[in-house]
Parts: C-alpha cells; sequence; structure tokens
C-alpha cells in the first residue's frame, strides 16, 4: 500500500510538471518580460548581481524548466535520431521550434505514460474488479502507451491548427502584397506591410523571411525555408511561382494576381468540402443521442400498453 501511495504521488508530481510545461514555454524569448525585469532592476538602488537577477526570475524558470529538460537530455540518449528528428519537424511545423526544444516533449511523453498508466492502475487497485493482476497491468499499460503519444497528438493538431490558419490568411495577404507591389513597393517592403497589418501565423512567417533576408540569407532561399516550415502545397507553389518570376522577369504583380485569385478558389474549395462533410458529421450525435431519446419517448407509450394487454404475459 506504502509503495502505490509513492506511485500515485509521483503520479500527481508529474501531472503538476505537465500542466505548468504546457501552459508556458521554456525556451521561449518573452523580450517584453526580460526588459521589464531588467528595467526594474535598474531602477533599484542595489547594486546588480548575477545571483539577484537569476532570483528575480520565476521559481518554474529556476527549477521545473530546466529540471524537464534535464531528463528530456536523459531520455533523448535513448531516443532514435529519426524520432528525435520527427519531433523536430512536428515543432517546425506547429511554429514552436524556437519555443520549444524537443527534449521537453519527450519528458511531456514519458510523464504522460506515467500519469496515464498510473491513474488506470490506481482505479484498478482501489475498485472491486475481480480482474487478474496481469489483465490489471495490460490496460494500465495500454494507457500509459496512450499517454505516451498524447503530446505528439497535441502537436498534429497545433499543426492543423496553424495550417488551417495560414490557408485562411492566404488569399487577403496575397491582395494586399499584390495592392503594395502594384503601388510602387518592393516584394519585401510589401511583405512588411502584410507583416504589419496583422498578427496572424502567415504575418509572422513573413516578419521571419525579412528577418533573414536582412541578416544576409538570400531571399528565394529564405522564401523556400518559410513553405518548409508550413507545409502547405498552396505555399509551396506561390513560393515558386514568385522565384520563378524573378528568375524569367515575369511582373510580380501578375503573378500575385493570379495566385491570389487561385488561393481565394481554393479556399472557397474547401470551404464547399467542409460543407458536404457537415451531414455526414452530424450523422454521429444523431445517432447516438437524438434517435435514442426519440426511440424511448415514442415506443414507452406502447411498451406499457403492450404489458398490460393480452399479449403481456408472453414476456413474464
Amino acid at each position: 500500500m506504502v509503495i502505490l501511495i509513492i506511485i500515485v504521488v509521483t503520479v500527481l508530481i508529474g501531472a503538476i510538471f505537465l500542466t505548468i510545461i504546457g501552459l508556458r514555454n521554456p525556451t521561449g524569448s518573452d523580450d517584453r518580460i526580460l526588459e521589464a525585469r531588467l528595467e526594474e532592476l535598474s531602477q533599484s538602488d542595489e547594486p546588480l548581481t548575477l545571483r539577484k537577477l537569476e532570483l528575480s526570475q520565476p521559481f518554474r524558470d529556476r527549477v521545473i524548466f530546466p529540471v524537464a529538460q534535464k531528463f528530456g537530455e536523459l531520455a533523448i540518449r535513448f531516443t532514435p535520431q529519426n524520432a528525435r528528428q520527427s519531433i523536430e519537424r512536428k515543432l517546425e511545423l506547429a511554429g514552436s521550434s524556437a519555443k520549444i526544444d524537443p527534449t521537453i516533449i519527450l519528458f511531456l511523453q514519458f510523464v504522460g505514460m506515467v500519469f496515464f498508466g498510473g491513474i488506470v492502475l490506481f482505479v484498478f487497485s482501489i475498485g472491486s474488479l475481480d480482474w487478474p493482476f496481469g489483465r490489471k497491468l495490460l490496460i494500465s499499460l495500454a494507457f500509459g502507451l496512450i499517454g505516451f503519444y498524447f503530446p505528439q497528438l497535441v502537436l498534429s493538431s497545433q499543426i492543423s491548427r496553424r495550417q488551417k490558419e495560414i490557408r485562411k490568411a492566404m488569399p487577403d495577404a496575397l491582395d494586399l502584397l499584390t495592392i503594395c507591389v502594384e503601388a510602387g513597393l518592393g516584394f519585401d517592403a510589401a511583405m512588411a506591410k502584410v507583416s504589419e497589418k496583422w498578427q496572424t501565423q502567415l504575418s509572422m512567417a513573413f516578419a521571419r523571411v525579412i528577418q533573414e533576408v536582412q541578416l544576409g540569407k538570400v531571399r528565394k532561399e529564405a522564401l523556400r525555408d518559410m513553405a518548409d516550415r508550413i507545409g502547405l502545397s498552396e505555399m509551396t507553389s506561390f513560393v515558386a511561382a514568385v522565384i520563378q518570376s524573378e528568375q524569367l522577369g515575369v511582373s510580380l504583380s501578375k503573378v500575385l494576381r493570379i495566385q491570389a485569385d487561385q488561393m481565394r478558389i481554393r479556399r472557397r474549395q474547401l470551404a464547399e468540402e467542409e460543407a458536404h462533410k457537415a451531414p455526414i458529421k452530424m450523422l454521429i450525435p444523431m445517432a447516438g443521442l437524438i434517435f435514442p431519446s426519440l426511440m424511448i419517448v415514442l415506443l414507452t407509450p406502447a411498451g406499457l400498453r403492450l404489458f398490460k394487454s393480452a399479449l403481456g404475459g408472453m414476456f413474464q
């Protein structure tokens, strides 16, 4: 019993780690918070030391996240290179490659495995099910496996949400790019206008391209890297069209207008596709919730009359 209590406490501590790490990115650079902390420390009369600067950080930044990273680094030694590259690729597609380290994802996977498996094993231990211990352990391991892949499912959901947002914002962004280029601005200045106009994933991607170009990267390479980070076929075709227009000397405004029209048609087609899927998705709640309720309401009076009739003796 004491061992079981220790396991449950360990699982709860892991769940707390999982919750805290999920709420805040550990390695993300928050310039505003850092500047505010430095300004607060610079205004104080006491001399600024490294120890005081470290103690000014929250407890989770000083203790929890470094511990999580250490456990993740320990786990990554036994992780195949392909699995690590897959996690890095998913973080890149989710737009969190600069905020979350792959070691944190590995740590979250092991915490999720212990959390899900430990909870199910604890429920079996306090329950009254007369099952063999091997069956209980097997079910707990199955739930632990689900908990192990739960962070991967969350990453996949973030990737889908980000790609959907970018796909939805592309026609309007390309319209603004077209207007800016036709007004006489260069392509880089037009992308800067898009990044200033909206605060979306697409505008952030354009802002990163501008920063990379300012740091010395060739623009076509920066655009191709942006397409790789987004992972959308629409963005890949857009980048290829822009690069070909520069290489062949085609008018960039015409290329952008054609791309904007195609993106708008694509967005309408996706909306129609989602509309056609709606009746099929509605069958699940209708078959599982509405139809049983209607059957109970409609057939209960008939069933009561049947039991009270002469045929009721057949069911007794």
